[in-house]
């Protein structure tokens, strides 16, 4: 016996098949829900069950209203099985914070490094694309922080290390999890977009240049510094240091 596929999974391979070729991006929205219905011959109930499921897979964010951030932003691009395996496990351990942010810190400065010994021959175009994604204004802290930790993710992926973008791809639920949470604890939340948005460019610039120092430097900086600003006042909280080289 043969089982006709759901009309929503027909939808979510539609927007999957139009994340891998390019027709959506990062930082993209999809098309309204009517549309997308129109579109495909299908109910709206259907769309936006596809939603919730590329939403559960951390593809997309959606944020209710009616402004310029309403909607379903492409928020990262579909990963392999390893990478899923790891955002569960991330996701059933509950790994403590500064656990995460030490692995990034290992993972993300070996990552800056290498980006830019070889900075002549690596595409940063996602990377640059997430940069100007973020500088929407529209941007609400979810959607903001969703870009941020695919720009992180985006780096990884363009030094062409397939394990360190697996782990940093499972990572990026919990990434994000806790940059979201330390969002609240920022007493001046633009100030720390525009500081970020500048942190951003300037780790992008130094790969560019091939400066090393300068990449190794800015990254463990940026990270650091987010962690240190957004962390609850605990004293038993264990602080990151910047290891001397």
């Amino acid at each position: 016996m043969t089982t006709e596929p759901r009309a929503w999974e027909g939808v979510l391979a539609h927007i999957e098949a139009r994340l891998v070729d390019g027709r959506l991006r990062l930082g993209d929205h999809l098309p309204a829900e009517r549309t997308l219905a129109t579109d495909l011959g299908v109910a709206r109930s259907s769309v936006r069950e596809a939603i919730r499921v590329l939403e559960a897979m951390g593809l997309v964010r959606t944020q209710t209203g009616s402004g310029p951030s309403s909607g379903a932003r492409i928020v990262a691009r579909p990963d392999g099985g390893m990478q899923s395996l790891m955002r569960l496990q991330v996701a059933a351990s509950g790994f403590p914070v500064a656990d995460v942010v030490r692995t990034r810190l290992l993972l993300e400065t070996a990552v800056a490094v290498d980006l830019a010994e070889r900075s002549a021959d690596v595409d940063l175009s996602d990377a640059e694309r997430l940069l100007a994604a973020m500088d929407d204004p529209a941007l609400s802290p979810a959607e903001f922080l969703a870009l941020d930790a695919n720009f992180h993710l985006a780096l990884a992926e363009a030094s062409g290390n397939t394990v360190v973008a697996a782990m940093m791809s499972g990572l990026r639920t919990s990434i994000e999890g806790y940059v979201l949470a330390g969002a609240d604890r920022i007493p001046d939340w633009p100030a720390m977009v525009d500081r970020l948005r500048a942190e951003h460019r300037a780790v992008l610039d130094a790969i560019v240049a091939a400066d090393v120092d300068g990449a190794r430097t800015r990254i463990h900086d940026h990270i650091s510094g987010y962690y240190r600003d957004a962390s609850p006042a605990d004293p038993s909280a264990t602080p990151v240091h910047h290891e001397s080289r």
